[in-house]
C-alpha cells in the first residue's frame, strides 16, 4: 500500500482525535509517577516539564488505535503504527498544553452547570435522539425517567463526564475567539469571490519573447537587488547529519522462508481431495476470486510457466509483485490482445550509418546461420539491460515498443530472425520466440514477503551494536570499517518536520539541535528503518554573501527587466488599438504577443483560461469598464492588455440570502486558523523532549 493510501486509511482516526481540535485534552491517564526499568527511565518524553510515561503513552495509542479499528473495521500494520504513533504523540502533547492553560485561564465548570446541561430545557443532542421517535418527536418524560432511574447510575457518571468536558470546550472557545470576528467588507470580498463571473478578451506580450541581450544587468543593479530582498537571503541555524540507515526489508531468508512454506503447501494440494478455494481460503493473503488474466497483469516469471500450463494444473511458486503465488490453471480463453515474446541484438548508432549497417548485417549473417543467439547477444549487443539475458525482452504488447520494432515483430514468424531493423536507437537483429492470444483462468493462492521478527530483531541488535562502537570510535571511521554506507543529509533548519533521505523524525531533528559536531546519537526509529547519525556540520544563522546568490538575482533582475520592456512594448500596442479597438491589432506592433479570449467564465480568484494563476487580471477585471481595453497590465509573466466583454452584477438579494452562510464559514476559517496558529505558539514557548525511539 502507498503512503497516501496509508495516510488515507488513517483519516477517520485523525478526524476522531485532531480534526476536532478542541476534544484533544479530554481523557488523560492518572499515570504521572517515575519508573525506572533497570538504568533507564520509564518515561518517553516531556513537555513543559510534566513527564510522560511509557503507560501513560502507550495507553493513549491503545485507545487511539481502537477508535480506529471501530471507525474503519481495519487494524493498522507496523509500517502505519509508526506514522499513527506520531500522531498520538503529538496530540497527546497538545492536550497537556491545553489542559495547562485552561488551568491557567481559570477555567471550570460546576456540578450545577453539568446538570443544568442535562435537565435544562434543551439536552445534548447525544442524549435527546435516544428518545426521539421517527417523526422527530422529543419524549421528555422517558428522558427523565431514564436520568433518574438508580439502575443507569454508571451510564449517567459518564454522560456527566462528557458534558462537563464539552462545557470546558466551549469555555475555551468563548475565551480564545473573543477577538475573533468577521466584517462586512470581507463576507462581501468573499460573495463576490463566489458570484461575480467575467469573461475578457485579452492580449499578452511575454518576457521571455524579449532577447536578453536587450536588457542588461550591471553590478550596481546586482547589489541594489542584493541590500532590497536581503531577508530573502536570510540563513537560519541548519545542521547537516552523516548517517547509516539499517533498512527494514525482508530478507533473503524472509523470501525463501516464503517460497518454501508456499512448495509444501503446493505439494499437500496435490495430495489432497480437498478443493483449491478451501486452500486459498485458509492460507491465501488475498480472497478468493476467479480471475481472467492476461500477459500484463502477469508477473514475468509466471508468464512462460502459465503459457505452457495444461489446464487442471499448477504454476509455482513464482515470484509475484509483492511475494509469491501459486496459480491453479482452470482453463486458456481467446485475448483480443496479441502479445510476443523476442529477444534481440542492438547495434546502437554511431553516425556513421553505414558502417552500423554492415556490422548488424554480419551479426544477422551468423545468427541465421547456427550461432547461438544468447551468446551473440552477449558479446555484441548495445543494450546492457538485455544483452546480460541473452538479449532477451520478454513479453509485450503493441505500443510498448518503437513502431518499426513493433512492425517487424508481428509481421514475422515465430522462430524467425529479422534482417537489421533500423529505429531511433540504432539496428536491431530480433528473434521471436513466442506469441500468444490467450488470456489465463486462474485461482490462486499469493502470499506477500514481509519482513521477519528474526529479521526486525537482528535488524535492531545490529543498529544498536553500531551506536555503541560508533560513540566509541566515530561513526565514519567505524561504519568504513564495517563497509556501510554512510550518507550526509542536505542542511536542515529546527522547525523542520523531515530530513532528507531519513524521512519524517521530528525526533532526530531536535536531537541534531542538541548536539554538536561528532557527536552520535542513539538508535531511532524512521519509516524506512533504523538510524544511527552524526552531527557534520553546523551551519550558523546569517546571510548568503552577495557572490553565492549572484546567479539567482541576475535571474530576477532579467525577469524584471524584461518584464518592463514589455510594459513599454504593450503602451505603443495600446496607442495602436485605442480605447475601443480590435486586440489583434496588437500583432502589427508586436507579432509574437498571443491574443486570446477566455473561454471559461473566470472571478477574483485568479484562475485565467490560458494565463493560469494572474490576480492582476482579475483585480483589474472586476472594476473595469466593460468593452475598454485596459492600460498596459503588469502580469507574473510579462504584460497584458484586457477588454473585459462580460461581468454578472452584484445582486442584493442573493447577497442577502447567502451572507449569514458566508459569514459562518469565515468565522469558522479564521477560528481554526487562529486555533491552529496558537497550539503552534504553545509547543515554541514550552521544551518539548522526545525519547520514544528509546521504546519503539
Amino acid at each position: 500500500m502507498g503512503m497516501m493510501g496509508k495516510m488515507r486509511n488513517l483519516a477517520p482516526w485523525f478526524i476522531i482525535l485532531v480534526g476536532g481540535l478542541f476534544v484533544l485534552f479530554m481523557v488523560v491517564s492518572d499515570s504521572r509517577v517515575l519508573e525506572f526499568m533497570g538504568n533507564r527511565t520509564n518515561n518517553v518524553g516531556s513537555v513543559d516539564g510534566e513527564e510522560v510515561t511509557y503507560k501513560e503513552y502507550n495507553d493513549f495509542v491503545e485507545r487511539a488505535r481502537k477508535n480506529q479499528i471501530q471507525s474503519t473495521g481495519q487494524d493498522l500494520d507496523e509500517q502505519q503504527m509508526d506514522y499513527f504513533r506520531d500522531q498520538v504523540w503529538d496530540a497527546l502533547v497538545t492536550q497537556k498544553l491545553i489542559d495547562k492553560k485552561i488551568a491557567d485561564f481559570g477555567i471550570n465548570v460546576s456540578d450545577d452547570e453539568v446538570r443544568t446541561a442535562i435537565m435544562g430545557p434543551n439536552p445534548p443532542a447525544f442524549l435527546q435522539q435516544q428518545f426521539t421517535d421517527s417523526l422527530g418527536n422529543f419524549n421528555r418524560q422517558a428522558y427523565e425517567q431514564a436520568i433518574t432511574d438508580p439502575r443507569n447510575k454508571e451510564i449517567i457518571l459518564s454522560v456527566e463526564e462528557q458534558i462537563k468536558q464539552q462545557l470546558i470546550q466551549q469555555k475555551l472557545q468563548t475565551f480564545l475567539f473573543a477577538s475573533v470576528n468577521i466584517s462586512e467588507a470581507e463576507v462581501i470580498e468573499k460573495f463576490i469571490e463566489q458570484g461575480i463571473k467575467m469573461r475578457a478578451q485579452y492580449a499578452f506580450i511575454d518576457a521571455n519573447t524579449i532577447p536578453d541581450s536587450d536588457v542588461k544587468v550591471t553590478d550596481a543593479d546586482k547589489k541594489a537587488y542584493y541590500d532590497e530582498h536581503k531577508e530573502e537571503f536570510k540563513i537560519l541555524a541548519q545542521r547537516k547529519l552523516k548517517y547509516v540507515m539499517f533498512r527494514r526489508v525482508a530478507s533473503k531468508e524472509d523470501t525463501a522462508a516464503v517460497k518454501s512454506n508456499l512448495e509444501g503447501l503446493l505439494a499437500k494440494i496435490k495430495s489432497d481431495t480437498a478443493s483449491f478455494k478451501s486452500y486459498v481460503d485458509i492460507y491465501s493473503e488475498q480472497p478468493y476470486s476467479k480471475d481472467t488474466l492476461n500477459f500484463t497483469s502477469l508477473p514475468e516469471e509466471a508468464k512462460d510457466l502459465l503459457q505452457s500450463a495444461a489446464p487442471g494444473s499448477y504454476v509455482g511458486p513464482v515470484a509475484s509483485f509483492d511475494g509469491y503465488t501459486i496459480y491453479h490453471m482452470l482453463g486458456k480463453v481467446p485475448s483480443k490482445n496479441e502479445v510476443v515474446k523476442a529477444s534481440h541484438i542492438l547495434v546502437k548508432s554511431t553516425g556513421n550509418d553505414t558502417e552500423d549497417l554492415a556490422k548488424a548485417n554480419r551479426i544477422y549473417d551468423q545468427a541465421v546461420k547456427g550461432q547461438n543467439f544468447a551468446t551473440l547477444a552477449k558479446t555484441n549487443s548495445d543494450d546492457p539491460g538485455s544483452a546480460v539475458k541473452g538479449g532477451e525482452l520478454g513479453w509485450f504488447g503493441k505500443n510498448q515498443m518503437v513502431k518499426e520494432f513493433e512492425n517487424a515483430v508481428y509481421s514475422g514468424a515465430v522462430g524467425s530472425i529479422t534482417k537489421p531493423v533500423k529505429t531511433s536507437y540504432g539496428y536491431h537483429v530480433i528473434k521471436i520466440e513466442a506469441k500468444s492470444s490467450q488470456d489465463f483462468v486462474v485461482e490462486k493462492i499469493n502470499n506477500k514477503v514481509t519482513i521477519s521478527g528474526s529479521t526486525s530483531d537482528q535488524l535492531i541488535n545490529d543498529s544498536r551494536d553500531f551506536a555503541y562502537v560508533a560513540k566509541e570510535d566515530g561513526l565514519e571511521a567505524r561504519g568504513k570499517s564495517l563497509k556501510y554506507s554512510i550518507i550526509e543529509t542536505p542542511p536542515f533548519s529546527e522547525d523542520a518536520q523531515a530530513i532528507a533521505g531519513i524521512g519524517v523524525s521530528r525526533a532526530m531533528v531536535e536531537w541534531a539541535f542538541d548536539n554538536s559536531v561528532g557527536d552520535v546519537s542513539d538508535v531511532y526509529k524512521v519509516p524506512a528503518g533504523y538510524v544511527v547519525a552524526t552531527v557534520s556540520e553546523i551551519i550558523n544563522p546569517g546571510y548568503k554573501t552577495l557572490e553565492e546568490v549572484t546567479p539567482v538575482i541576475t535571474s530576477n533582475l532579467l525577469r524584471e527587466k524584461k518584464i518592463a520592456k514589455t510594459l513599454e512594448i504593450a503602451k505603443q500596442a495600446r496607442d495602436k488599438v485605442g480605447d475601443t479597438g480590435d486586440l489583434s491589432l496588437v500583432l502589427q506592433v508586436v507579432p509574437t504577443a498571443k491574443i486570446d479570449t477566455t473561454k471559461n467564465e473566470f472571478t477574483t480568484s485568479g484562475l485565467i483560461d490560458g494565463l493560469g494563476r494572474e490576480f492582476a487580471f482579475s483585480e483589474y477585471a472586476i472594476d473595469a469598464e466593460i468593452n475598454k481595453v485596459s492600460p498596459p497590465i503588469k502580469g507574473n509573466r510579462g504584460a497584458l492588455l484586457i477588454k473585459v466583454t462580460y461581468r454578472t452584477k452584484f445582486d442584493n438579494a442573493i447577497y442577502a440570502l447567502q451572507k449569514d452562510g458566508i459569514r459562518r464559514e469565515l468565522i469558522n476559517q479564521k477560528r481554526n486558523r487562529y486555533f491552529t496558529q496558537w497550539v503552534q505558539d504553545l509547543k515554541k514557548e514550552v521544551k518539548i523532549v522526545d525519547n520514544r525511539h528509546l521504546f519503539f
